[in-house]
């Protein structure tokens, strides 16, 4: 019989149970095991009921549902990666409560244990999601491998800025790898597992709901080393991210944003309950420097820099952008230039990539060269 039937069966009877499937499976190392062994054995792991001991005792044949699962996997080129398997990271093992299998898109490569998770608001600023891409961007430069959840907003900023920088991206859903969602990353989810994975614990077919996102939280933590939150409302689910991330002893850093801002309340509050403040790429960097030997593993090229042939007026204007959007009669009045030429200059700019012009004529420097 398929494994895969064995582990689909035993998930089935212990119905999400993930703190006792954990039990289980470190009291028999292996699941033939788990079947084979008597009621006595079974009913003396910590949570295992004499229902559910007979209820493994009895098992013959898989079920129904497991049997339609398991053809919907083989239909879709879906891999189910258990417990024992091979490349169930470790890291996501060692949590208190790892999934007991999850169904995955793509591969996991030994590199990707050097991961770090990035999240944030569905409805970020500009300012957000700049610092997301320069994040994401920096750290997969560095060999880390950017997490996320393939939410609209900060986590779909990092997942692109990783894959456009030809890092490695690891998305972990809250449906059924299977659903498209959101519908308009179809294409990202596609690109992910070509260059990363896509995973997810719940099982095929598995629409969108509210209560699998904070389930779906915790293995995005469990990946990681540590978990960014670039901005997040005060009641915002990367929050909750951020508590799993300190409960499973991973390092837990912060952007910090402006005290008037929603969106910033969520992360302000985070540093001042201990999180570590995010002002550059270095300050996540320095946590992690044993961890950073992959960049010529893997052909990530450096970030680019700031060309010196920049005029004085050019670096004028340069100097007076941020990553908060700024308007062309800002820029005007503290450069101290003419209208005409700032806009000439502002064209140069943008054209060499140094910055970006956003609706309403306001500017912003480019995140890449912030």
């Amino acid at each position: 019989m398929h494994e895969h039937y064995l582990w689909l069966t035993l998930a089935h009877i212990l119905q999400n149970k993930v703190v006792l499937s954990k039990r289980v499976m470190e009291r028999f190392s292996t699941l033939e095991q788990v079947f084979s062994s008597t009621f006595e054995d079974l009913c003396s792991v910590e949570g295992v009921t004499p229902a559910i001991a007979w209820e493994i005792k009895s098992f013959r044949h898989p079920s129904p549902d497991v049997e339609e699962e398991i053809k919907r996997v083989n239909d879709k080129g879906i891999q189910i990666i258990h417990f024992n398997h091979q490349d169930y990271p470790q890291r996501l093992k060692d949590i208190y409560d790892p999934p007991l299998y999850f169904y995955m898109k793509g591969s996991i490569l030994p590199e990707d244990y050097n991961a770090l998770a990035i999240v944030g608001t569905r409805s970020p600023s500009p300012y957000g999601r700049k610092v997301s891409e320069m994040l994401a961007a920096e750290l997969s430069s560095a060999g880390f491998t950017i997490v996320s959840g393939m939410a609209r907003g900060i986590d779909s900023c990092a997942h692109k800025a990783a894959l456009t920088n030809r890092g490695r991206s690891m998305a972990v859903l809250g449906c059924g790898v299977d659903i498209p969602y959101p519908r308009e990353n179809r294409a990202l989810i596609n690109d992910i597992a070509e260059s990363g994975a896509v995973i997810s614990e719940f099982p095929m077919g598995t629409w969108p709901d509210k209560k699998n996102f904070p389930q779906r939280n915790r293995i995005i933590s469990g990946l990681s080393h540590g978990v960014i939150v670039v901005e997040a409302a005060e009641k915002s689910g990367s929050l909750i991210t951020a508590r799993f991330a300190m409960e499973q002893g991973r390092e837990v850093f912060a952007v910090p944003g402006n005290i008037n801002s929603p969106l910033s309340k969520g992360t302000n509050n985070l540093i001042q309950q201990g999180a570590k403040t995010v002002t550059g790429v270095n300050d996540i960097l320095e946590e992690f420097e044993q961890l950073l030997t992959l960049r010529s593993k893997h052909g990530i090229t450096n970030m680019p820099v700031k060309p010196d042939s920049m005029s004085d007026e050019e670096k004028n204007i340069f100097r007076t952008l941020t990553l908060e959007p700024k308007h062309i009669n800002q820029v005007i009045t503290e450069c101290g230039i003419e209208t005409c030429r700032v806009m000439q200059l502002l064209l140069n700019l943008e054209l060499n990539g140094l910055i970006e012009q956003l609706p309403g004529s306001c500017y912003i420097k480019s995140a890449l060269n912030s």
